[in-house]
């Protein structure tokens, strides 16, 4: 009987010994770092350079909303996103939102909080951060601290009216009209005024935004093209191509 304990003890230490099932830890689901729309873009379109394919690129880069707000977004350009409304061949508003200040850069848009298109947002920022500041700075000597402007969105036709019956880009909010800018040195550059009326350096940064403008919109409108546009540029962030 002596033997008994002596083998339950033995087969106490075979089963201590022996493997073990391995415990299961629950599964961890990491969440990923970026949703779609905030992910960064290596070489985002609003921080390089004006070239001879940046008209394209922005068509391409806003052809998906998604992939232009993420342009947006990369070059920490704020626009809340609109819900479509009217209708896209008449007034309205599809695929845009509401521009915000740009938190790479200094220059407020005023008014501010600007309703326009997505792809309109996407120009306008590459043509601010390319051509409009770094051009005051090199031409003007000063930093452009706030971009003057009669809007974007206005349910009308061409030329505000007149004898066009065709409905204007500004219709459907794909387009904005600048009116000049003021710097940080207190001066105020406008196209009423300096277009035809500044000095030679005025007049140089005018033209040289607008040029570049050429290059980022469909169509650019100046005070050179016809007395509506005396006061202002018109940018149109559409698949047309016209400069004057």
């Amino acid at each position: 009987m002596r033997a008994l304990p002596s083998i339950l003890t033995i087969a106490l230490l075979v089963a201590s010994c022996s493997p073990m099932t391995p415990e299961r830890r629950p599964v961890t689901s990491y969440p990923t770092p970026y949703s779609p729309t905030e992910a960064p873009l290596v070489g985002a379109l609003i921080d390089q350079p004006i070239s001879g394919g940046t008209r394209a690129a922005v068509i391409r880069e806003s052809a998906e909303l998604t992939q232009c707000m993420a342009q947006l977004t990369a070059a920490r350009v704020t626009f809340r996103r609109s819900p479509d409304k009217g209708d896209p061949q008449a007034c309205g508003l599809t695929a845009g939102g509401v521009l915000g200040p740009d938190m790479g850069t200094v220059a407020r848009m005023a008014p501010g909080d600007v309703e326009m298109t997505c792809r309109t947002a996407l120009a306008l920022s590459v043509w601010r951060r390319q051509s409009l500041e770094p051009a005051a700075r090199e031409i003007l000597g000063s930093d452009v601290v706030q971009i003057d402007h009669f809007g974007a969105y206005a349910c009308r036709n061409v030329n505000n009216g007149g004898v066009s019956t065709r409905i204007s880009a500004h219709a459907q909010a794909a387009a904005v009209d600048v009116a000049g800018v003021r710097l940080r040195d207190g001066r105020r550059i406008s196209l009423k005024d300096d277009w035809f009326g500044g000095d030679e350096a005025e007049q140089r940064f005018l033209r040289r935004i607008r040029d570049d403008a050429c290059r980022i919109f469909g169509t650019t409108l100046s005070p050179d093209y016809n007395a509506v546009h005396a006061d202002h540029l018109h940018l149109e962030a559409t698949e047309t191509r016209f400069c004057r």
